[in-house]
Parts: C-alpha cells; sequence; structure tokens
C-alpha cells in the first residue's frame, strides 16, 4: 500500500510540474501522448484507491457537480478599484502626490492592465482551497470549483506556505477566436469580446461547461501572508514565481518618473503585439512599506492608478444606413460596416445617433470612416474620410414614414430625435418589452433580445403582463429551451415581481423617465396608487420632475392602454411599492440639499457617489442652478465647475464630500 502511495505521489508531482512548463512557461519538456499517458496511471490508480484522492490531484480540476447557485465570499481585505488617469498630466499629478507624502526616494513598478476579471485566491498550506471573485470589492462569489479547471493556475504551490493572491482571468485572442467560431458551428450565441468571454465562462454553474473554455490567468499581488521579508512589488512578482505562480512577463521597474511615461508609451503602441487584450497600464509606488503608509481612500488604494490607453481607431467603409426604431418611436440612423476588428471584437454595425450627427459629420453611404469603441465598449464612428471619396458615395436622408409600421415621423421643433406616431408601431413593441425585461429595469435574467423575440414571433408575448403568464409547455416549444433553461426563466420572472416601484416604473419605458427620475418619483409616492392621483402642479413638486417630463407623464397614463398595462401587472402579483424600512432614516439626513457632481472621481465612480447621495435623502442632478446646494467636483469639472464659481455654489472635493457626509451621520456602506 505504501508503494502505492508513493506511486501516487510521485505521479502528481510529476504533472504538476509539467503542467507548471507547459501551461506558464510555455516551454513542454515531454509529448502530449507521455502527459497522457502519466495522466492515465494517475487516475487508474485514484480510481482503484479513491481513498488517496486529495484536492490538488491534477485528476480533480474538473468533475464537481454543478451548483444551483455561488455563495458568497467575504474578502479577508477588500479587493479595490484603482483610480484612473487619461493623460500623461494625470500621471504626473499622481505622481506629485505620492512625492508629497514620501520622505525619500521613491521608484515605480509599472504592469499591463489585463482585461479580464479579477479574482481573489486562497492558498493553505501550498494548497489551492479558495477562490472568489471580485465582487464589489468586500464580497464576492465562490467560484473555486470553476477556477480549478484553469491550468495554468497550480492546485498546489511549491512551497507549503499559507496565502491570498490577486489576479486576472483571461482569454487570449487565438483561443477566443477558436472558441466563436466552434459556438456558432453548433448555433450557440458568440461573445462579443474575450472579456465577456471569461466572466461568462466563470460564471458557469456547471463547472464542467468552464473546463471546456480556454481560460488562462495572470497573478499580479500578494494579500495576506507568505514571505514577510518582501519589502517591493517587484519581489512579490518574483516570490510568486517562485511559488510556481503564472504573473505576466512585462513589467518594469522605474526608478525615475520619465521611465514610466516610457513604458506607457511603448505599450500604447505595441498593444496589438500581445497574444491577450490589455487596456491600459497600471502604476504601482514599488516600495510596500510606502504603500502601506499612503494608504487608501474609499474606494481605490493612493500608491496606485491605471492608465487607460485612448480608444484604438481603425478604418473601414459604410455599407449601407438604415434605420432602427426604439422604445419611444425615435428613429436612429444606423451605419452598417464592412466588418472590422476593433478593441477585441470584429464590428459591423455603429449607431449615428440621429440626422443631425450624420449631417455634421457628413457621413454618406460608401465613405470610409474612422471607427472606435467609446470607453473601448460602444462603436462609434468618429469622422468620414472625404479624401477617399471616388464619386459613388449617396447622401443619407431621413425617411419620411416608420420602415416598421409605415406610419408617418416628425421631428419636433427644437428636438434632433425623428419620432414615428404610431404608439401601436410593432418595433416599438419589442424594443418596449427588451427595456422592460433589462438590467435596470425588472432586471430578468435570461429574458434577453433573442429569447424575446422568439417570444414575440411565436405569438406568446405582445405586452410585459404576458412575461407573467408564461407556462413551462410554452417555452419547451421554442428552440434553445429545455426542462431546465425553462425553469429557470420562469423563477427569474417570478423573482422580478419583487422588484421595487421604481424599477417597475423606469421599466414601462415613459419618454423621457429614465431612472434616477424613476427614482425620485417612487420617494415621492411610493406606489402607482399615489402617483396616478398627482395632478400636473403636484408631479412639478417632485426635484427631478420639469414641464416636458410631467407632461409626458400624464400623457402616458391618459392612454387607456397603458392604464390596462399597468393593471394587468398589479394583478400578477408584482409588489410595485417602494421599501418604507429605514426610509425615513436615509431621507432625513440629506433631504435639504441638492448636489451635481462632476470630474472624475479616485475613490467611487460618479454613480456610486450619485446613488448614495440619493440613499440618503438628497436630490442629485445633472446641471448646475441657483437651487444647487454643492458641486462636488474631481479633475475635469469643465463648464458645471465654471458656472457653479460664476454663481456663488460651493465646491466639493471627494475628500471634503466624505467629511461633509460624516459630520452629518451618512454611512458610506
Amino acid at each position: 500500500m505504501e508503494q502505492i502511495r508513493q506511486r501516487i505521489e510521485n505521479l502528481r508531482t510529476e504533472l504538476q510540474k509539467h503542467n507548471y512548463r507547459y501551461y506558464v512557461l510555455d516551454d513542454p519538456s515531454i509529448s502530449d501522448q507521455e502527459y497522457d499517458r502519466l495522466l492515465r496511471e494517475l487516475e487508474e490508480l485514484e480510481a482503484q484507491y479513491p481513498d488517496l484522492i486529495t484536492p490538488d490531484s491534477p485528476t480533480q480540476r474538473v468533475g464537481h457537480t454543478p451548483s444551483e447557485k455561488f455563495s458568497e465570499i467575504v474578502h479577508g481585505q477588500p479587493l479595490m478599484g484603482l483610480s484612473n488617469a487619461f493623460s500623461h498630466d494625470e500621471l504626473w499629478a499622481f505622481e506629485e502626490r505620492i512625492q508629497k507624502q514620501s520622505d525619500g526616494p521613491v521608484s515605480y513598478i509599472c504592469e499591463l492592465k489585463i482585461d479580464g476579471l479579477s479574482v481573489s485566491l486562497d492558498y493553505e498550506d501550498g494548497v489551492f482551497v479558495r477562490g472568489a471573485t471580485r465582487g464589489d470589492g468586500f464580497v464576492g462569489e465562490d467560484i473555486t470549483l470553476n477556477l480549478r479547471t484553469i491550468r495554468s493556475l497550480p492546485l498546489r504551490l511549491n512551497e507549503p506556505v499559507s496565502i491570498n493572491v490577486r489576479g486576472e482571468v483571461f482569454i487570449n485572442r487565438q483561443d477566443f477566436a477558436l472558441f466563436n467560431e466552434e459556438r456558432q458551428r453548433k448555433g450557440e450565441t458568440i461573445f462579443a469580446n474575450p472579456r465577456n468571454a471569461a466572466a461568462g465562462s466563470l460564471r458557469q454553474l456547471d463547472p464542467k461547461a468552464t473546463a471546456e473554455r480556454p481560460l488562462d490567468i495572470f497573478l499580479f499581488s500578494l494579500g495576506a501572508g507568505g514571505d514577510a521579508t518582501i519589502q517591493t512589488q517587484g519581489e512579490a512578482l518574483a516570490y510568486m514565481r517562485r511559488l510556481g505562480l503564472k504573473t505576466n512577463p512585462h513589467s518594469k521597474v522605474c526608478q525615475d518618473f520619465s521611465e514610466v511615461l516610457d513604458f506607457v508609451q511603448t505599450w500604447q503602441e505595441q498593444r496589438q503585439s500581445l497574444p491577450y487584450e490589455i487596456d491600459g497600464v497600471v502604476v504601482k509606488v514599488n516600495e510596500l512599506p510606502l504603500q502601506q503608509n499612503l494608504g487608501n481612500t474609499a474606494r481605490s488604494p493612493r500608491w496606485a492608478v491605471a492608465y487607460k490607453f485612448p480608444a484604438e481607431q481603425v478604418v473601414t467603409k459604410v455599407l449601407n444606413i438604415g434605420i432602427q426604431v426604439g422604445r419611444t418611436g425615435a428613429l436612429t440612423p444606423l451605419a452598417e460596416l464592412e466588418p472590422v476588428l476593433v478593441a477585441g471584437s470584429t464590428v459591423s454595425r455603429a449607431t449615428l445617433h440621429n440626422e443631425d450627427i450624420v449631417r455634421d459629420r457628413d457621413i454618406r453611404i460608401g465613405d470610409y470612416v474612422v471607427l472606435q469603441k467609446a470607453g473601448d465598449v460602444i462603436p462609434e464612428i468618429v469622422r468620414s474620410l472625404p479624401e477617399r471619396r471616388d464619386g459613388n458615395e449617396q447622401p443619407f436622408a431621413m425617411p419620411s414614414s416608420c420602415p416598421a409600421c409605415g406610419s408617418d415621423v416628425v421631428r419636433v421643433p427644437g428636438e434632433a430625435v425623428t419620432r414615428c406616431v404610431n404608439g401601436r408601431c410593432p418595433a416599438q413593441r419589442v424594443e418596449k418589452l427588451i427595456h422592460f425585461a433589462s438590467k435596470g429595469a425588472l432586471d430578468i435574467e435570461g429574458l434577453g433580445p433573442a429569447s424575446i423575440m422568439q417570444l414575440v414571433e411565436a405569438g406568446l408575448v405582445t405586452s410585459p403582463v404576458d412575461f407573467y403568464k408564461l407556462e413551462k409547455d410554452d417555452l419547451l416549444k421554442l428552440d434553445r429551451f429545455g426542462e431546465k433553461s425553462a425553469e429557470n426563466l420562469l423563477a427569474a420572472i417570478e423573482a422580478s415581481k419583487a422588484q421595487p416601484f421604481a424599477r417597475v416604473l423606469f421599466g414601462l419605458g415613459i419618454r423621457l423617465v429614465g431612472a434616477e427620475v424613476a427614482r425620485e418619483i417612487a420617494n415621492f409616492t411610493g406606489s402607482f396608487a399615489a402617483l396616478l392621483e398627482l395632478s400636473r402642479e403636484q408631479l412639478l413638486e417632485i426635484p427631478a420632475v420639469g414641464d416636458k417630463i410631467a407632461q409626458s407623464i400624464l400623457d402616458y397614463f391618459a392612454d387607456p392602454e397603458n392604464q390596462e398595462l399597468v393593471e394587468g401587472l398589479l394583478a400578477q402579483g408584482l409588489v410595485a411599492t417602494s421599501p418604507e424600512e429605514g426610509k425615513e432614516e436615509q431621507r432625513d439626513l440629506l433631504q435639504d440639499y441638492t448636489f451635481v457632481v462632476t470630474g472624475r472621481l479616485e475613490g467611487f465612480t460618479r454613480s456610486a457617489i450619485e446613488d448614495l447621495l440619493r440613499k440618503w435623502g438628497a436630490s442629485v442632478t445633472s446641471s448646475v442652478s441657483k437651487q444647487t446646494s454643492f458641486l462636488v467636483a474631481g479633475p475635469g469639472g469643465g463648464s458645471k465647475l465654471t458656472k457653479a464659481e460664476s454663481l456663488g455654489i460651493p465646491v466639493l472635493s471627494e475628500a471634503e464630500l466624505l467629511e461633509f457626509l460624516e459630520e452629518r451621520g451618512v454611512r458610506l456602506d
């Protein structure tokens, strides 16, 4: 028996060594056939002696049963996001802040910012035991079983240490292309970019499905535990490599900040030479004791900054300009493009927003144009290239009738948008259904545009009320719906009944009533019953509601079909009221203040600050006026900062805002 135990241990050690050489060093020392022979021998021995199976065995990367859902893991140390820099001037400003707070020489380390999904990993006595997503930085999802499927992630370290490390899971470009080709061949939905594919793969409830995805990982940070003698981030990266963890080879310690700028510029120019996507460079103070002294803001470390690359631009051709009809009847010009790879995905369409933009940028059918992704996400046409015209290009003209229903279209004086006047337009109906189920509204998981189109084409859904009348047999008749997927969708639809009033109101798609306005109305009224009783004058008492919004609300609820929709939703069991618990405490503290937030913040995103202020009762508006109590301004405040100063509106920095909130007993959680 001892001989068997020893042979199993030797096989595990040898296979782990070969895994490291193959997946981390990219330098295999044996053939695939020899590796498979060793793995089969280990599998056979463990099958005969199951008591000798250990969690770190190479055979245990896959094989667990699917989870019903992910459990939560509270991070031992918060996984903070990074503040961003978008120019060399902002990088210099970061360096000046560091120098002011340090007593001696400072070195920096530059690392590539991998465009993937951040994770936290725990090893105990050298064995991988736990892994989680970043989540909100404080609580993540337990994805241990899925992380175990990543071949470049060692299940046992080279030393028996207990340690926490942080990393980024990603898929390289070539593997992503092959993966999408295979999905397309099977008739499955393809992913838009490698990051989405990596994130979706890690959140598969079945680890066997994750194991089929070509995931990889780079580790970049030490959390708790490990070698206490390490004094720099450079030493930390070398230590992780010594343990057998895969780190990115492209990092540099810079003694002078001009070297940092050189590193940034080099990789901005060479980013496409890498086999994986990056969207910037992370600049960190190299000395760990100084990192500790500098500390953190509420949301990000003061000792690090992420320089985000400008959007990548490419040239492509406009094949046609079509029209998309939105949920409010807006006719949006949509450029159909010669497919082109930009920022990690192939783009074949880009919105042109409205007729004025097409005219101002002089974009014609047949033009060559400069294309980029705004924020590396949304495709947009920056400009046309008239010098490349050959005379066959055709100017665009907005149609005089709706392409979906044939009804007249109108453009109200003073507005940029042309609209279909038919409220029963089938294209509008579909877009309204998609909006109702979307993440910001009822957030019905699994009810995306493709599924909704299936339901509409099958005659099962014409109104949001119909979602709540669906039965399992209805779904099983449709392509791509099996027992489990049908049950999951029905469960998600049922769960959406508990969504608060603000989300339901936003989900109706009332023109001019966005998420923020819906939230203000919900806080003011508390229910549909109360809202429907309000007169125009009472609506105007709501801080976020002006003349146009009030009229839009009145017009919407004057329509018998919309009245029937609301009654139908309530009859199906939607709660559609605002939560009362804790409401008075939250509304009292800041209810007398109106804030405007502008510029780039370090510790919070703008939307997070705005949500926090609203949570405690403040009004948050998008423009500065005499009614504004405070302007919260980060770098790049622009015209709002100028206007606030001209009106004598107090301006708070992010730090001053946090002090203001603390003095009034506002919690940041």
